[in-house]
């Protein structure tokens, strides 16, 4: 024996095993562990088995529907099945136990699930023979779904249950050892039905967790060595603890095969960093590394001449990115935490550039604005919305396809998430945020745990926007809406626990006030349209007679309290409508203003205009 102390669960399944008739372990069961029988990593129904064989139990038999009885010689699986079948004689010397069949196999057969049960049924059922530790794996292959079992599976499970609730025995001579035994192995515990788990005091229910930072550490002490990596952390150093840090999530087995990957690599050696991004996301680069300070000093000027107006909203934008590029709240390319690199909440009024913003910060840490994942929040106002995010139960329509969010962040780990108009989002989705802001991760309808530790998070919300008067005063705006955000989530949605995840990063934005901001906006939408009218007609250029003076025009006839959106509307309706009109005139000959300028003149004092062709 090894010198090393069992894990707890492992403590409390030898514990069980003394005393129970049947153990259901669950949850990371196809993961590795360190034996403490051998020393050596090992895969955990391995160290089951082990823990089995240094118990008091006269047999330890495995069995699994593909493969059948193991670990027994023929002659004593054939004895099994004759004992179960009421025969006394010893069979005959050749003898096979071939689970049912009378007749010389020509061909392996599948093992009879039943034939199996009742082998079982009869060792438990009579304590005076020999102890027998049952250890049945994949045992989710075997049962359906609970609600509609086939007649033969509730024949297997009638077997198993009346096998597993016989007593167990009282005797002087038999309370030092344990009794014939079942044990279970299956990753999920919904795997078996539940009437076998419910109200049973035979069936003990034991849990696998899932490697904790002190599993990692220690699987990388003992194998540092064999890893090819650039500058190998040694342990006890910062490096080698981010490497641990950087392992978070990971299942044991996951670490084993990115050691392997990074022998397969070539000749050029891994940072750490690099190999968890290349064996998690299939990239050795991670957008976050090309973030240095040169960078970060252009964000609010990048992000400023997009959004127009919001200045406030741009510096807190910087600060949440700072924050997590200096580390200062554990978010940092080692991944010391889980939580998302940030998380914003925009609030304010409709069209001032809530959703803009988060579409700029997108282009702006990644590269592209289709890194920008929106949920339009409207649609996920029903209690059973939340299937939708993350995917539906097993034995539900949809299940196989997964969850709208969870394959989004899957398929785009890096990326900014927003979820548009959060305040018309069911309560119920509510509390898939509360977790992803705690953990930074999601486990979907299928099992698989998503990380989001990669991501920005963004809110949006019109909270308030109906009742906050309009004021040139941004301080008090800002104020009303931060008091209205509060109260939806306090009184309302009864949820302060989001709010208290959020934090400070709450970001009211302000009314539009102002024709100069909005003609500046509307600037910004010219480019669009000239380059949609090079690609589609060959038009060489738009040409104002005075644009400002044209844009300041449109401007005016835009509500101050329609922000952006309005001026938008205005531009259409204005501008845009009547140059498409212009150009319709020419649909029979669209190569007639090819390479031609069109030129738009002013009526004066007023946002109406006339387009002219020129050479």
């Amino acid at each position: 024996m090894a010198d090393l102390a069992a894990p707890l669960w492992l403590q409390n399944f030898i514990r069980q095993a003394g005393i129970r008739r049947a153990i259901v372990v669950h949850g990371n069961v196809q993961d590795i562990a360190l034996s403490p029988a051998s020393g050596e990593y090992a895969p955990v129904p391995e160290i089951l088995l082990q823990a089995l064989d240094g118990m008091q139990f006269d047999q330890v038999v495995r069995w699994d529907r593909a493969n059948g009885m193991q670990r027994l010689a023929e002659a004593e699986q054939a004895k099994l099945a004759a004992d179960a079948a009421g025969m006394t004689d010893e069979p005959a010397a050749g003898d096979v136990y071939d689970m049912g069949t009378t007749a010389a196999p020509v061909a392996p057969q599948a093992p009879d699930p039943a034939d199996f049960f009742r082998i079982v049924q009869h060792r438990l059922r009579n304590p005076g023979r020999e102890r027998t530790a049952f250890f049945i794996d994949w045992p989710q292959y075997l049962f359906g779904n609970a609600n509609s079992l086939s007649e033969a599976e509730r024949q297997w499970l009638l077997l198993l249950n009346s096998a597993v609730t016989m007593p167990v025995e009282t005797g002087n001579d038999s309370l030092t050892r344990p009794s014939s035994l079942v044990v279970l192995l299956c990753p999920r515990h919904g795997s078996i039905p539940p009437i076998f788990l419910q109200n049973n005091p035979s069936v003990a229910d034991i849990v696998v967790p899932a490697p904790g930072r002190k599993e990692r550490e220690e699987f990388l002490r003992r194998t540092i060595k064999r890893w090819s990596l650039n500058d190998s952390p040694a342990p006890n150093t910062p490096a080698f603890n981010d490497f641990v840090d950087a392992l978070d999530g990971l299942a044991l087995r996951d670490l084993q095969q990115m050691m392997k990957m990074s022998r397969q690599t070539g000749t050029e050696l891994l940072k750490p960093e690099a190999l968890s991004n290349l064996y998690r996301f299939g990239d050795q680069k991670s957008p976050w590394e090309d973030l240095n300070h040169a960078k970060l000093r252009t964000l609010v000027p990048t992000i400023g001449n997009r959004v127009i107006g919001q200045d406030e909203a741009v510096q807190k934008i910087n600060q949440v990115i700072i924050r997590a590029f200096t580390g200062l709240s554990g978010l940092q390319h080692s991944k010391k935490q889980r939580m998302p690199k940030g998380v914003l909440f925009f609030v304010g009024p409709t069209g001032v550039g809530k959703t803009e913003l988060a579409k700029s910060l997108a282009a702006f840490l990644f590269g592209d604005e289709d890194a920008c994942i929106r949920f339009d929040m409207s649609e996920f106002n029903h209690e059973h919305s939340d299937q939708r995010l993350v995917g539906a139960p097993p034995g539900y329509v949809g299940y196989e396809e997964g969850g709208q969010l969870t394959n989004a962040v899957k398929r785009r780990p890096f990326s900014v998430l927003l979820f548009d108009e959060i305040e018309k989002a069911h309560p119920r989705i509510l509390d898939k945020f509360l977790q992803i802001l705690e953990d930074g991760r999601l486990t979907d309808g299928k099992g698989d745990t998503v990380s989001f530790a990669e991501s920005v998070i963004v809110f949006t919300s019109n909270i308030g926007a109906a009742d906050v008067v309009f004021d040139d005063d941004a301080e008090s705006v800002r104020k009303a809406f931060l008091e209205k955000v509060r109260d939806h989530f306090v009184n309302v949605m009864k949820r302060p626990e989001l709010l208290n995840r959020i934090g400070d990063n709450i970001v009211p934005f302000n009314f539009i006030t102002g024709t100069d901001f909005l003609a500046t906006i509307a600037k910004t939408k010219l480019a669009p349209l000239r380059k949609r009218l090079q690609e589609k007609y060959g038009i060489r250029d738009l040409v104002f007679a005075d644009e400002d003076a044209a844009l300041a025009a449109i401007a005016a006839e835009s509500s101050p309290g329609m922000g952006g959106r309005g001026l938008l509307n205005e531009l259409v309706k204005y501008l845009i409508d009547p140059l498409a009109e212009f150009l319709f005139e020419y649909g029979d000959d669209p190569g007639f203003v090819r390479d031609k300028t069109v030129r738009v003149r002013q009526r004066a004092g007023s946002a109406r205009f006339l387009f002219d062709l020129e050479s």
